[in-house]
């Protein structure tokens, strides 16, 4: 058979067949359909498994206080907090009556 026998129709009945039997879509017009990122795979799994979780020390804390952790950050906060009342740099006070 030659080459030049095959006709253009003959050419798309092959290649609609040919997705049909491969289960792949028939796009004669080559129509951008965005499957190319719909059969791609998702980012969101890998990129939640690539950052370690976070420990949270006073949640541990609080949870189980016999083992009496002292989280170092929280007791510098509070320390830093009552040096500026001392200084009379803190919060004002919050009002007992509304204003106007």
């Amino acid at each position: 058979m030659d080459m030049a026998t095959v006709t253009h129709s003959t050419l798309a009945k092959l290649s609609r067949l040919r997705c049909a039997i491969f289960q792949t879509s028939y796009n004669p017009k080559s129509i951008r359909t965005g499957a190319k990122y719909l059969r791609a795979r998702l980012r969101g799994p890998s990129m939640v498994k690539y950052y370690p979780p976070v420990i949270n020390l006073s949640e541990i804390a609080r949870k189980y206080p016999e083992l009496e952790l002292i989280d170092e950050d929280e007791e510098q906060r509070w320390q830093d907090v009552d040096d500026r009342k001392k200084r009379g740099k803190g919060a004002p006070k919050k009002a007992k009556t509304k204003g106007p």
